[in-house]
């Protein structure tokens, strides 16, 4: 395996070489300069024709150069701009050209989806050559707006500010004019600003990008690469205040229930709340929310795993992905596309999670539990100081959450979760022009002590970072350390010790022991990878990068009261390389091609796993996408697979990959997505479909249907359940045959860019069914069916609902385990209405519904069948919502 390893990185390596030329150095383009001038005398009637006499005081900037597909060369229509500012804003003016007017695609979709033809300016505010900030306007008037950090590695289209642009359309083309509030941005305080200055045009109909300031696509690099804008002299610092109160209100029906006096069939409500942001300098911002209400956010897919690791959801709130990316602090990641990314110290799910503790209840009682624990209030404070130190604070305090429990009229209140206080503290400083960057968190979560049997009470964790390019960044070396430090009663520790992430009780486990009287534990982690990102290319415009490292967690290592991780106890190598062809050729606009290996160790040493993938992609001229790959799985050893068991030896196989992708310009788009994995020895088979239609029936409307079909089956590794004979540890498995469906709809209608219909359905059904029970007898026998023992037809058999073994086949029942088949069916929509009826104020109209049916497991019946049978039946929960924002301004 080292040898083949060594020789294909060896090709690649070799393979680049022979084909490059001279190298780019960024810092050899000259920079372009655009000289702005105060707004004095008529101010800027914002209407998308640049006809007021302050603009006839600037010069265009202009002499656009192409990005893509044609890199380096004049781009088929040309683009000019303006820039103006005052004290509160900055402004601009378009004029993109178009010998086919006719032909400019005004196409509108939500905010920051960024359809057809549209015009983008990137701000470099605190000229830290790292972070800038991108508006987006489309001609069609649709906003999108980024905030760009790690020198353009990463576009957070979370960030929303307050902005407004408009366009016209001409028989010359079409012009625009932006009007961005400086309060919006975030700059030092010197009498004369110079900022880094980007601007890009795309031309739909022909996938075009071209740029005012050239940086080629090989630098590696964004942000560095910009312009300059020059001339913003003695420019006040903004004082920033806005409040944005709220109301809302909000009524559910669901199916009543006889006799639970808390299922009545319908609940109303009405809230109150505020968000605000307070500019305490000119770079640093003060955001806070109070009794915040996140009703019109879209519902989470459905996901159901039964590998045990648990789901990751993606953030949706508004008040925690705004300025995300400050907090953003994973273990590691890689270009690898790994699990190793998966692990971050600041997951802001946990903030406002269902509660963990439910109440115990006698027979006739019913109880009233909250879907979610309440969020008090909770405060950012974030920025950039001018001398490069990046300052991010969030605190948020979460209500003791209560669930009332009803005996015959008697009630009482019993706690689910405890009076929580959340802490995230990040700090970094750019040091020379942000070529290192050195950085740190904590995070701390405190809770009361009234759940210490569940919970712990306090979790802390943090972390030390650095990065350093050379050679025009397009070399790094980057990594860091991290601690956690969790603390609770010994009940709750031993919890901790048993969990899926950690599983001390391992019987094969030498490097943990299971300790009862424990009420700490204290772990580290931490990586180091080292990189290449652009530099040399080749006569077809190819680029070799790669990254390598190492990455750790310790087997006491707990990120999860904040964080999220899906497991310890582990020793990762990682290596990515590929070859990037840039630039249009032969019948591609853009080509890659990769190789990536993985290995694995415990802590107590043993390898646990190696696997090496290639794979390749392509961009052709008409725009289509097509890609595929193949990973070898070599060799496996699970820890986590038996739940607490011994570790167990998984089947080497092989999967594969493909997609292929139709021209996204057109109005019908199809994405279709084929994964297949088997194991060797015909032990595992897995085969995923996805099929996406995008249709475009009208500029204003779109209208996407994916299906998904998924269907796994392992011949005997799915684990089961433990139990105890004979005062030794059983682990049973079975075989298990998977299946699962899901549709997802979404419609968007734009009745005006600030106008908006949005809808989201999706039904969903997975079926697991479980089949030849066995116990695991020799987990890490080379050799698979030596592993498990098999049990005969005389020693099984289910009995009301639970199999009963007779192991000794003396008559009489060992030991018992639950059937694990089930079905799991659920519907879930939205239909939102949206109107920001004046900038950053907005009408929410709102129907949520949902339904989760009980449904028996019938393997006979066709899963499509199941899940239309069945998804819609019986009485939905329905929210209707009504959600007010005036957002006051100074």
């Amino acid at each position: 395996m080292r040898r083949i390893t060594c020789t294909l990185i060896g090709w690649l390596l070799g393979f680049s070489l022979m084909a490059q030329t001279a190298p780019t150095n960024i810092d050899s383009i000259p920079k372009k300069q655009y000289f702005t001038q105060r707004l004095a005398g008529t101010p800027i009637k914002l209407d998308g024709i640049p006809d007021e006499p302050g603009w006839n005081t600037v010069d265009w900037g202009g002499e656009f150069t192409q990005y893509q597909p044609n890199e380096g060369k004049a781009p088929s229509q040309q683009t000019k701009f303006k820039v103006l500012y005052d004290d509160k804003y900055l402004y601009f003016s378009f004029r993109c050209n178009d010998t086919a007017p006719d032909s400019v695609i005004k196409r509108m979709s939500r905010r920051d989806e960024f359809p057809g033809d549209w015009i983008e300016v990137n701000i470099d505010a605190y000229h830290d050559k790292r972070t800038a900030f991108s508006f987006s306007l489309s001609v069609s008037g649709v906003r999108g707006d980024e905030f760009i950090s790690q020198n353009g590695n990463n576009w957070d289209t979370s960030w929303n500010p307050i902005w407004s642009g408009k366009t016209h359309l001409d028989s010359l083309g079409w012009t625009a004019e932006i009007k961005i509030p400086l309060s919006q941005l975030r700059f030092g305080n010197e009498a004369e600003k110079m900022w880094g200055l980007q601007v890009t045009r795309r031309l739909f109909r022909k996938e075009e990008r071209s740029i005012w300031q050239y940086i080629p696509q090989n630098a590696g690099v964004w942000v560095s690469g910009f312009g300059e804008l020059h001339g913003l002299n003695n420019v006040p610092a903004p004082k920033q205040i806005e409040l944005a109160p709220y109301v809302v209100a909000k009524t559910e029906t669901y199916p009543r229930q006889e006799g639970n006096p808390f299922a009545t069939g319908s609940d109303s409500k009405l809230t109150v709340g505020m968000d605000g942001k307070v500019a305490v300098t000119s770079d640093l911002i003060l955001d806070f929310t109070v009794n915040p209400d996140f009703g019109q956010v879209e519902a989470d897919p459905s996901q159901v795993r039964i590998d045990g690791f648990q789901n990751f959801f993606e953030e949706r709130r508004p008040f925690f992905i705004e300025s995300r990316n400050i907090f953003d602090y994973q273990l590691t990641g890689s270009e690898a596309g790994d699990d190793y990314d998966s692990d971050l110290l600041f997951y802001s799910r946990r903030i406002g999670s269902s509660p963990h503790g439910r109440p115990s209840l006698g027979e006739g009682e019913y109880a009233s539990i909250p879907q979610n624990t309440a969020i008090l209030g909770a405060a950012k404070f974030s920025g950039k100081t001018k001398k490069g130190w990046s300052i991010g604070i969030l605190e948020s305090i979460t209500q003791r959450t209560m669930a009332q429990i009803d005996d015959e009229g008697d009630r009482r209140r019993e706690a689910v979760e405890p009076l929580t206080s959340f802490f995230v503290g990040r700090l970094q400083k750019d040091i020379n022009a942000g070529n290192t960057v050195l950085g740190g968190i904590f995070t701390g979560v405190n809770r009361e002590n009234n759940l210490n049997d569940r919970l712990h009470t306090g979790a802390y964790s943090g972390g030390l970072d650095f990065l350093h390019y050379w050679k025009n960044r397009t070399w790094y070396v980057r990594g860091n350390v991290v601690f956690s430090h969790v603390v609770g009663s010994a009940a709750v520790i031993a919890n901790t010790q048993r969990a899926f992430e950690h599983l001390f009780q391992r019987p094969n486990a030498t490097e943990v022991n299971l300790d009862l009287t424990r009420t700490s534990l204290t772990g580290t982690g931490g990586t180091v990878r080292f990189g290449k990102t652009g530099g040399k290319s080749g006569k077809l415009g190819q680029v070799f990068k790669f990254e390598t490292g190492l990455t750790y967690r310790s087997p006491e290592l707990e990120l999860n009261d904040i964080g999220f991780m899906l497991t310890a106890n582990e020793i990762n190598h990682f290596t990515w390389a590929g070859l990037h062809y840039q630039k249009a050729f032969s019948i591609f606009r853009s080509a890659r091609l990769n190789y990536n290996h993985w290995s694995r160790w415990d802590f107590g040493g043993p390898f646990m796993y190696q696997a090496f993938n290639t794979n390749a992609h392509a961009n052709f001229k008409n725009n289509w996408q097509i890609g595929g790959g193949a990973t070898w799985n070599a060799y496996v050893v699970s820890n986590n697979a038996l739940r607490g068991g011994s570790s167990m030896r998984r089947p080497s196989g092989i999967n594969q990959w493909l997609y292929l992708r139709s021209d996204s310009r057109k109005k019908v788009l199809a994405n279709l997505n084929i994964q297949n994995t088997w194991g060797f020895e015909q032990t595992t088979r897995n085969r995923n479909y996805n099929l996406t239609l995008r249709l475009q029936p009208l500029d204003a409307l779109n209208i996407s249907l994916s299906t998904g079909y998924s269907r796994t089956w392992r011949r005997q590794d799915q684990f089961v359940q433990n139990v105890t004979y004979n005062g030794q540890l059983r682990t049973i498995v079975s075989e298990v045959d998977q299946e699962t469906m899901r549709y997802t709809l979404r419609l968007n209608y734009n009745i005006t860019p600030d106008l908006t219909i949005q809808y989201y359905g999706q039904p969903f059904i997975t079926r697991p069914v479980y089949t030849n029970f066995a116990y695991v007898s020799d987990p890490l026998n080379p050799v698979f069916d030596k592993r498990f023992r098999r049990f005969a037809a005389d020693e099984i058999s289910l009995q009301n609902g639970r199999y009963a073994v007779d192991d000794n086949r003396d008559g009489k029942t060992d030991y018992s385990f639950g059937k694990p088949d089930f079905t799991f069916v659920q519907f879930r929509s939205n239909l939102v209405t949206r109107w920001e009826y004046k900038p950053g104020s907005e009408i929410y109209l709102v129907w949520s519904q949902g339904n989760t049916p009980d449904v028996a497991t019938d393997p006979d019946t066709p899963i499509n069948n199941s899940l239309f049978d069945n998804v819609f039946g019986g009485q939905a929960r329905n929210i209707f919502l009504v959600k007010l924002t005036y957002r006051f301004l100074k």
